[in-house]
């Protein structure tokens, strides 16, 4: 035997089989590129010299990770499908003499052709579009750009020892369901026949009680700690009680329809629903793994595209003025009051001394302290404030006491209060009650709710929701609750001073001032001074990154979902072949079949559209909290990103059934020749 004998069976057999085997390769391909891409964002020397990159580095390597391990799954799941298409053509082999080892060699040489086809095409368009992706991320540094194409060894090193893994695997597993097998059983393997599936209600409930436990869930949470607490926990099951709802509420839609007898006796609806009757346990699975797909892409495309576009409000949130100094009451004999004038001092004389003028200072006192709020009830309780239950995370909150002269200073308003009075202010999370009582402490009458207020950069930073109270005397307000303490043995209540404001420089003087007042206050112990355009670019090096990486994740979570759909297309499109076969014997017209085709296709194919947009509606405010935890609270252009997305995902999942019913039709009319 020739030893080119193999190799061109293995090419005959991909080639012949290019309608199954072409969205498979296209697959690789994209996967290769998507990896490449990554990777080499993470090797680029360009992103590494830009102030940042840090953050995004570790961003690209935690989404190569996510890749690799997705579409090692996820190439394995469809090779599988490949080999089962395959095998009526490989028990044929085995009947003309051919032993499972020479088969074993043709599998061998499709991995190996299929590898050289993907890495070498993958790595290509890999090259040829991390220009691009450079460029973009560069761009969202505001760095320079350079047009020199470059190669990465190392990137091309990662994706080949990744892919021959995966492809190792792919022949390994290929082996184990040959090695399964008889000749007979691969010969009639796609005459096998399947049992009518039985609706089990029991499963059934099961998924509408976990998913709706999810939802509960979801909607129940007001608190971006708690979100973070119980999100993966959601996700998870949400993903299980969607495979319930899929594998068995859809054989019993199906019984449903068949027991309408105005719907299914008709010729537009007989076969489909009688043909997704038989095989809705099987399919239900890929329909579940479909819906998931698009719940991942549209969470994470809205997400991400909220906070790119937001990040400058978020920037102005996180740091209130283009120089931010913060001061706590430790580390000094000095009182805070006389540390503070020292700090104010030595800023005026820096100031004064180049001539520059400072406006919208941000000047006050705080002491803050933390407790969990129930109802207007504050409880200091230093054990569950250190949060060790989900339900303390829900009602934990800091609160910050800021004095009257401040605020008034602030402002410019000459507000009064009178003894057990305050104003409110409630960062993120409304507080509506007319008085707030901290048990052994005090209580205040809240005069009025405010709808604002400068809060420092680092109460905005917290992910614990804020209450501000502007209360007539400080120190008077604090005695009753300077008893409290940690479990470590140190105070609860925390005294500091915030104190910012806006120099009339361009961005570079505003740096070069922030290096020269950062110098100053090294004599201070517990001041810290920040400036919001040195940490311009680390905010968008970010958010810039989430938003980079969940579209390089969508677009690979999206190559799998239509790779799922079409497989399972031409799958039913083989078995169904038959039954409109002799449904064109018996009078059926192509026309008939088209609209019998239509009804399985809207029937089946928009579930998993609309069971995500379902997902994706009662996920929003927990993903509002979690946005909430990178201070992104414009609910607005939150819902109107969810919003584009869903319907931009809507025509393309419309694209996509068009094409893939298209395929069906030519199947089961035949319009061509069945070609395995």
């Amino acid at each position: 035997m020739k030893i080119s004998f193999f190799p061109r069976l293995a090419w005959n057999g991909i080639r012949k089989n290019r309608k199954l085997y072409l969205p498979y390769l296209l697959t690789c391909i994209g996967m290769v590129m998507m990896y490449y891409i990554i990777c080499f964002l993470t090797h680029s020397g360009i992103l590494k010299g830009l102030p940042g990159a840090a953050v995004l580095v570790t961003m690209m390597q935690l989404g190569s990770e996510v890749i690799s391990i997705f579409t090692a799954l996820f190439l394995l799941y469809s090779n599988a499908f490949l080999v089962r298409r395959r095998q009526k053509e490989f028990g044929l082999y085995n009947i003309l003499g051919m032993g499972k080892g020479a088969i074993s060699l043709v599998l061998l040489w499709e991995t190996l052709i299929t590898a050289v086809i993907s890495l070498v095409s993958g790595l290509l368009a890999g090259m040829l579009f991390s220009k691009a992706a450079e460029a973009l991320m560069v761009n969202m540094l505001q760095g320079q750009v350079s047009y020199t194409l470059t190669v990465s060894v190392p990137a091309i090193v990662q994706t080949v020892v990744l892919f021959a893994i995966i492809f190792a695997c792919i022949f390994l597993r290929s082996l184990w369901i040959l090695r399964k097998t008889n000749a007979i059983n691969l010969l009639h393997s796609e005459n096998v026949g399947e049992k009518p599936p039985r609706a089990n209600w029991l499963l059934g409930l099961g998924g509408v009680v976990l998913l709706a436990v999810a939802y509960y869930m979801a909607v129940s949470i007001h608190n971006p700690m708690a979100a973070l607490a119980v999100f993966f926990g959601a996700v998870a099951l949400v993903i299980v009680a969607t495979y319930l709802l899929f594998c068995s509420g859809s054989v019993l839609l199906c019984r449903v329809l068949q027991r309408n007898r105005r719907y299914y006796y008709k010729a537009s609806h007989f076969v489909s629903v009688s043909s997704m009757a038989y095989r809705m346990k099987r399919t239900g699975a890929g329909l579940a793994s479909v819906c998931v797909l698009l719940t991942m892409v549209l969470v994470m495309i809205s997400s991400t595209v909220c906070l790119y576009l937001g990040e400058e409000d978020v920037l102005n949130i996180r740091y209130p003025r283009q120089i931010n100094i913060d001061l706590d009451d430790g580390g000094s004999e000095k009182t805070l009051a006389q540390r503070s004038a020292e700090i104010r001092r030595a800023v005026e004389d820096t100031l004064s001394g180049q001539g520059i003028e400072a406006s919208h200072v941000l000047d006050y006192s705080s002491a803050v302290i933390s407790g969990l709020l129930t109802g207007d009830t504050v409880e200091e309780d230093s054990s569950r404030v250190e949060m060790n239950s989900l339900d303390d995370f829900e009602k934990i909150r800091l609160f910050c006491f800021v004095p009257l002269a401040d605020y008034n200073a602030l402002t410019g308003q000459n507000e009064t209060l009178a003894p057990g009075e305050a104003l409110l202010y409630a960062m993120r999370v409304p507080y509506e009650k007319d008085t707030i009582t901290f048990l052994n402490a005090t209580t205040f009458a809240i005069k009025r709710h405010l709808d604002t207020f400068d809060v420092s950069g680092f109460s905005a930073m917290d992910v614990v929701d804020s209450i501000y109270l502007v209360v007539p005397d400080l120190e008077k307000t604090l005695e009753p609750l300077a008893a409290f303490n940690l479990s470590s043995g140190r105070p609860m209540l925390q005294k500091q001073w915030s104190y910012g404001f806006d120099p009339l420089l361009d961005s570079g003087e505003t740096v070069e001032l922030y290096q020269q007042l950062k110098q100053a206050l090294k004599a201070f112990p517990g001041a810290g001074v920040e400036c919001r355009e040195t940490n311009r670019v680390d905010f968008y090096s970010l958010y810039g990154g989430l938003f980079f990486l969940g579209l390089l994740l969508s677009v690979v979570f999206l190559f799998a979902a239509v790779l799922i759909i079409y497989y399972r297309q031409l799958s039913e499109g083989y078995e169904d072949q038959s039954r409109f076969g002799i449904m064109q014997k018996v009078g059926m017209t192509k026309r008939e079949i088209r609209k019998s085709i239509n009804s399985q296709m809207l029937t089946v194919f928009l579930m998993p559209l609309l069971m995500a947009g379902l997902h994706m509606a009662f996920a929003f405010p927990m993903v509002r909290m979690l946005l909430l935890a990178f201070n992104m609270n414009n609910v607005r252009l939150f819902a109107s990103t969810t919003l584009v997305s869903f319907l931009l995902f809507g025509v393309f999942y419309g694209i996509v059934y068009k094409i893939t019913s298209n395929a069906y039709y030519d199947i089961v009319s035949g319009a061509r020749e069945k070609e395995s």
